[in-house]
């Protein structure tokens, strides 16, 4: 994915990883907490830490996604313009 600059790529993959490390240690962090009390309570303990990561990853997927979308869109536009000013000279 191309973005307008290297420094918000930049910004955008090292949260992307942040967040993806914060999953897995809020994951695990809770999975070993609550393994004592019991493997169902362990599993689901896990899955709470971890969501609040898994939603910061899923709105960065989905900032990327509309940064594509709108890329997509202008390029689309510039390609109409120029068929336009094609069929206004002939």
């Amino acid at each position: 994915m191309r973005l307008s600059s290297p420094l918000l790529s930049l910004l955008i993959n090292f949260l992307l990883g942040a967040s993806w490390a914060f999953a897995l240690v809020g994951a695990s962090t809770l999975f070993f907490s609550f393994l004592n009390i019991g493997l169902i309570y362990a599993i689901f303990a896990s899955i709470l830490g971890a969501l609040p990561a898994l939603f910061m990853i899923l709105m960065i997927e989905y900032f990327l996604m509309r940064q594509e979308k709108l890329y997509e869109l202008r390029k689309h536009t510039k390609l109409l313009e120029e068929l336009v000013a094609q069929q206004k000279k002939s």
